[in-house]
């Protein structure tokens, strides 16, 4: 029986969730394995949680994920991850962006978003890379690329080469998009090296 492996993507709508998923999916088929991708889009376009599951291996035959399932479970949104932990196997890695976008239950008085939030995450994940994508998205004068910053973050979990990773990215963003987010990758991987 062949080891599938999963990784889990999650964030909210509008910040390039589906497209991250692309290029951990086109990077797993570079690498020679079969792959099945799951995407839930909820209310992506009012700010609801999306997620994302990436399954590749030998031979996939089923793209969901179970609970208990995920290597990686990297969130662009430090709420979401916590929403998802379930997902992660017990020695995964987590990768968590810092950013804090608060939904609209929350800003409605519907909900409360927790303010001990980077203290639930440590208690939560034995393998937590907590990230400042954002920062380091917005340095690179783009914040559109926060999505590849936690996608080159992720990389290091799991072990397909960088150039395999960079030729991912090509085949999934238009031309004149590629050198910012082979950037933003690559930064993304220096934020855990």
């Amino acid at each position: 029986m062949s080891i599938v492996k999963s990784v889990l993507l999650t964030g909210v709508g509008g910040q390039g969730i589906l497209l991250a998923s692309n290029i951990v999916a086109r990077a797993a088929l570079l690498a020679g394995n079969d792959v099945k991708t799951n995407e839930v889009h909820g209310m992506a376009q009012r700010g609801g949680s999306v997620v994302a599951e990436i399954r590749f291996g030998e031979k996939v035959h089923n793209p969901l994920l179970s609970p208990l399932g995920a290597v990686v479970l990297a969130s662009l949104e430090q709420m979401e991850a916590l929403r998802y932990a379930h997902f992660l196997t017990p020695n995964g890695v987590a990768v968590v962006s810092k950013l804090r976008l608060i939904p609209t239950t929350v800003s409605s008085g519907l909900g409360g978003y927790p303010d001990d939030i980077e203290d639930r995450l440590q208690k939560t994940f034995k393998n937590l890379k907590y990230i400042d994508a954002a920062t380091t998205a917005e340095s690179l004068g783009n914040p559109k690329v926060n999505n590849l910053v936690v996608v080159g973050a992720l990389s290091t979990a799991l072990d397909f080469p960088e150039s395999l990773w960079e030729k991912a990215i090509a085949e999934c963003v238009k031309p004149k998009f590629v050198d910012i987010n082979v950037k933003a990758f690559t930064m993304g991987r220096g934020l855990v090296a």
